[in-house]
This record gives C-alpha cells, sequence and structure tokens, in this order.
C-alpha cells in the first residue's frame, strides 16, 4: 500500500506546513536522500506544544508531541516533494527532547516519531537507524524536534 494511501486508511490529520524559522531548505534532496530539517510538533490550530519532559509534561504527553512532529513533517514532505509516494523508506532519524537532566527516556519518548513512521512505511521501510537525545532547551521551548533522512523512490 502507498505512503498516502496508508495516510489516508489511518484518518491521519496533517497539520499546516510550518514555516523556516530561519535561514535553511525545510528539505533538501541530494541524489536518492532527501534531507529533512528539524521539525517541531505543531497542532492544527498553528500552536506548537511545549514543555520540558519530566518537569511541565509527562513521558505519556511527551510521547503524543513526538508523534505529532512526524504528522508535521508529513506535511512538509507532501509540500515539498508533492507526494509521500515519492519515499522509498526512512533511513536516519534524530530525535531531541526538551527534558530535565535526570530524565533518561528519551528513546521512549521519541518512539512516538518513530511508530508512526512503521504505521505508515512498514516494519522494514518505516524503520531507519536513530538516535534520541536530551537537550537542555529546545527552541521556542518546543517538547521535541526531529531530523530525518529519507531515500527516495528512483
Amino acid at each position: 500500500m502507498s505512503a498516502e494511501a496508508r495516510v489516508a486508511e489511518l484518518q491521519l490529520e496533517l497539520p499546516p506546513t510550518p514555516k523556516p524559522g530561519g535561514i535553511y531548505h525545510p528539505v533538501l534532496i541530494v541524489g536518492k536522500l532527501a534531507y529533512v530539517s528539524g521539525h517541531g510538533p505543531l497542532r492544527a490550530d498553528g500552536s506548537m506544544i511545549t514543555g520540558k519532559v519530566g518537569d511541565t509534561m509527562t513521558e505519556a504527553e511527551a510521547y503524543q508531541a513526538a508523534r505529532q512532529v512526524g504528522l508535521t513533517m508529513l506535511a512538509t514532505l507532501r509540500r515539498e516533494l508533492g507526494s509521500l509516494d515519492r519515499i522509498d523508506r526512512l533511513v536516519k532519524t534524530l530525535g531531541m527532547v526538551n527534558s530535565t537532566p535526570d530524565f533518561g527516556s528519551h528513546p521512549q519518548v521519541i518512539n512516538g516519531f518513530s511508530n508512526l513512521m512503521v504505521e505508515i512505511w512498514g516494519e522494514v521501510k518505516g524503520r531507519g537507524a536513530r538516535s534520541a537525545v536530551g537537550m537542555g532547551s529546545l527552541p521556542a521551548n518546543i517538547a521535541v524536534e526531529v531530523e530525518t533522512i529519507f531515500e527516495l523512490v528512483d
């Protein structure tokens, strides 16, 4: 099943495409790779999910924020590529969690993003290499930021 068909089948609501917050390309294509700049958890109403895990938000709330980052990234990829069906597979994910120094469950938070990718592209093509790290802060106090690399279809 195609990625676009999976998004429709899962009835996923993609938020508006975010505007770049600096001087960069949201998606840069080099050869068959699409490098996706860091994305935050943008809601459908245009607001961001903010907070610090271990202080103002729970691990479960941060997991949902990471999933929302995935939806935000899908909106950008659709706009930049014309269709999610141009993506063959996820290659690499870097997930950053705005957290207190004593919080240690960063991988479980970023699973919110990763599980969404598997729901769309399947166990093989939706699962790439990954790092999940904690940050003392993120821009505008967003809860989670994720950047990725995708391989495009020939």
